[in-house]
């Protein structure tokens, strides 16, 4: 891994710790039970295929620097600013841990 990769790949860290506790939080208030299964999982290091898939599809709803103006829509309010990078990041991460997308 050369060091360009290294450092994309802590990049791309940073923004999964950011972004999981959100996705977390917001699974808390739909399925409680569902969360803490996931939130150990995510404490001891991996996903489950099914929540993998779930987070992909979670942030990539959740985009919402889209560079739309508020006549254009679409307006996705949320407690963390996810842009599109942010959605790619994550998406190379659960890819680099074996998920498929």
């Amino acid at each position: 891994m050369t060091a360009h990769e290294q450092e994309a790949s802590r990049a791309d860290q940073r923004v999964v710790d950011r972004l999981v506790p959100v996705w977390l939080q917001e699974m808390e208030r739909h399925d409680a039970d569902e969360a803490r299964r996931v939130r150990a999982y995510w404490h001891s290091g991996t996903l489950p295929e099914e929540s993998a898939r779930d987070l992909t599809t979670w942030v990539t709803a959740r985009v919402t620097d889209t560079g739309f103006n508020e006549d254009e829509g679409p307006d996705v309010t949320g407690p963390a600013r996810i842009t599109p990078a942010d959605k790619e990041s994550v998406h190379r991460w659960l890819a680099a841990r074996g998920h498929r997308l």
